[in-house]
């Protein structure tokens, strides 16, 4: 192992935004749950139960693209809404439309409480970045180059594949591993010789699924057994735990 906390063998990071890089996994759970539980207002009983910010968020919608995720949580209450498109407006009740709904609230929620970077995983970065080892972000988030610029952390990044890049390229979200993939490509590194960093369920699928070398589960939630269970090689509380400079 590398004074990283790595494999030798591994040769590049790619590291998931949201729990991972930055603190904004709260304000997105708090976000998808203002959009749902004013769209589950209008649903008696069960169907009508308010979206659970904790549990919910993590089995259906963290990690994944929005759309997927609308689907995937609507899917589990036995709601079924028109697919849209991706430009519908936000009060359109359709998948797409929930999907930008959630979008509006998450950057007034950014713009009103700002976005903070994790302390310990811009430290690892650094570290990362000083060893030689290639880095790039990967991200379900449409928003992501405004997110990382926002906290000063674009610099570290040789790749970006995000919302925006997976729609151009027509890449399937996590925990599809497309998105790693196309990283690791872009980056010139097989992906036996990638580590991936993740908090997602979603997440820990895509790494397992894509053959990398070391999948990295970033526990911000207390779900260490969840995230071995779905592919974690190793499961830390804060990147700082792995080493580097400190």
């Amino acid at each position: 192992m590398t004074q990283l906390g790595l494999p030798d063998a591994i040769q590049a990071c790619l590291f998931d935004l949201d729990g991972v890089v930055t603190k904004t996994a709260v304000v997105h759970a708090a976000a998808w749950k203002e959009m749902f539980d004013r769209f589950l207002s209008d649903f008696d009983g069960e169907r009508g139960r308010p979206f659970d910010a904790v549990a919910e968020y993590d089995e259906y919608v963290d990690g994944r693209p929005r759309a997927d995720g609308v689907r995937a949580f609507l899917d589990s209450r036995g709601i079924h809404l028109p697919e849209g498109t991706p430009d519908d407006p936000p009060q359109a009740r359709t998948v797409h439309g929930l999907g930008n709904r959630k979008n509006v609230l998450l950057l007034e929620k950014i713009r009103a409480g700002g976005v903070e970077a994790y302390e310990g995983t811009l430290r690892y970065l650094e570290a990362v970045r000083a060893e030689g080892l290639r880095t790039a972000i990967v991200s379900s988030s449409a928003n992501c180059r405004d997110v990382l610029r926002a906290v000063g952390a674009e610099h570290f990044f040789d790749v970006r594949i995000d919302g925006v890049v997976a729609a151009e390229r027509h890449l399937p979200g996590k925990p599809h591993p497309d998105t790693f993939l196309a990283a690791a490509h872009d980056l010139g590194v097989e992906p036996s010789r990638a580590a991936v960093f993740e908090d997602a369920l979603a997440g820990m699928d895509a790494g397992r699924t894509g053959g990398f070398g070391y999948v990295v589960g970033v526990d911000r939630v207390g779900q260490a057994d969840a995230l071995y269970a779905h592919g974690a090689t190793l499961v830390v509380k804060d990147l700082a735990e792995l080493g580097g400079r400190q």
